[in-house]
């Protein structure tokens, strides 16, 4: 039932997102690098010698850091008091996140693995 959940926030938030773009109100390119940069991390992490489904560990709080919703829920907030530009690149985050969590994708663990 929780990745119910999250695959409708994420619903919500890339359509609220597609909506600000559609209106003019921010452009295509933050929503898309927004969308995707969450996941840079993850190249950061590769590497030899690493398990299956696992990032190197100096990757971990970078990747944790992009993976929790606190920073784009201020960037979506500072958006809307001051810089509304910024809105879909914000909400584009939070689908990103939300997304990966209703796929079973969540923090890593010190040692590169998901946390169960």
């Amino acid at each position: 039932m929780k990745k119910v959940g999250f695959l409708v926030l994420g619903l919500v938030a890339a359509g609220l997102a597609v909506v600000d773009v559609v209106t003019g109100r921010s452009t295509w390119l933050p929503l898309i690098v927004f969308a995707m940069a969450p996941d840079l991390a993850l190249l950061a992490g590769a590497g030899p010698g690493l398990e299956r489904g696992q990032i190197h560990p100096r990757a971990v709080p970078f990747y944790n850091a992009a993976h929790r919703f606190w920073a784009p829920a201020v960037l979506v907030a500072v958006s809307l008091l001051l810089a509304p530009a910024w809105l879909a690149a914000g909400l584009a985050w939070i689908a990103h996140i939300a997304f990966d969590r209703s796929l079973g994708f969540g923090l890593r663990s010190p040692e590169g693995f998901q946390r169960a």
